[in-house]
């Protein structure tokens, strides 16, 4: 800080000024400094102080750091001045993109520009990211595993029933009384890694469903794909039935009621400070869970 000063000032006196200390104290830092690197820092001229050639090279890197902090401290408290606000988050692969949509949308509707940076895959490498400090947040459809050991808090968005699609074909096909009229029906399930494969399967046992599956996927994306092209009967949460019904040209086979899905914004702190992840979970439990 006093050499940076001194060296923006051009003066001691001036550097003393500012920083309301006395010249002896500002003298013997600028002394010790020079000493601990091993360079002279300033030239003389005239009563002015300038700076040498080693001199102007700290001065560069003193004013990066300074820089720099000045920017994490802005940052904190949720506005970089002259940048869009950052936020990085990471989303379980098996979380529908629809409601991903939904879930960050808000964001895009805050008054400070935000540039966000998203990435998905398995909730257990999220978590070591978030750990890290890589992931200013996670959203997902299960809380993190006990063998996880990663402290983390998990902020519920909400929940919701789950409602099952299939083309208008297949429909036709699955005449009946629901939901006996889809036992031997095709079936498209998430992954056996996906809460919601544990319960739907429980749901096939207590209704005495037996499925035909005929794929098993993690990406629920890609097990929308598959399912608009006929191939099976999926699932999806009741909450974006109507939007998955109008771009995947399905319909909506009934509804599980009894099968719940939950979703969950995880973070390494117990109290959102980011400013765009407190707006995203109050738009959604307002909004989308309402």
């Amino acid at each position: 800080m006093y050499f940076w000063t001194v060296a923006r000032e051009g003066s001691i006196t001036r550097a003393c000024a500012q920083l309301r200390l006395t010249q002896p104290t500002i003298s013997g830092q600028l002394r010790e400094l020079e000493r601990n690197l091993g360079v002279k820092l300033f030239d003389r001229a005239g009563r002015n102080l300038v700076l040498s050639e080693a001199g102007q090279d700290v001065f560069r890197y003193a004013d990066e750091i300074f820089s720099v902090g000045k920017e994490l401290e802005e940052a904190l408290k949720g506005r970089v001045f002259g940048r869009p606000l950052r936020l990085v988050v990471g989303i379980a692969e098996s979380v529908p993109k629809l409601l991903c949509f939904q879930f960050l949308e808000p964001v895009l509707q805050l008054p400070e520009p935000v540039r966000m940076v998203c990435d998905e895959g398995p909730l257990d490498r999220l978590l070591a990211r978030l750990a890290l400090h890589e992931l200013d947040i996670v959203l997902a459809d299960a809380v993190p595993s006990p063998l996880v050991k990663v402290k983390t808090f998990q902020h519920l968005l909400g929940e919701c029933g789950v409602s099952l699609c299939g083309t208008s074909k297949l429909a036709a096909a699955c005449r009946g009384e629901f939901p006996s009229c889809l036992d031997g029906a095709p079936f498209l399930l998430p992954s056996e890694e996906c809460p919601l494969r544990t319960a739907l399967d429980h749901w096939f046992d207590q209704a005495g469903i037996r499925p035909v599956i005929r794929g098993e996927f993690a990406d629920s994306s890609l097990l929308k794909t598959f399912g608009q092209a006929g191939v099976g009967v999926f699932a999806v949460p009741s909450v974006i039935e109507a939007e998955v019904s109008r771009q995947y040209r399905v319909r909506v086979l009934g509804r599980l009621d009894t099968v719940r899905e939950r979703y969950y914004a995880i973070s390494v702190e117990r109290k959102l400070r980011h400013p765009a992840v407190a707006a995203v979970v109050e738009f959604v439990r307002r909004e989308v869970f309402a």
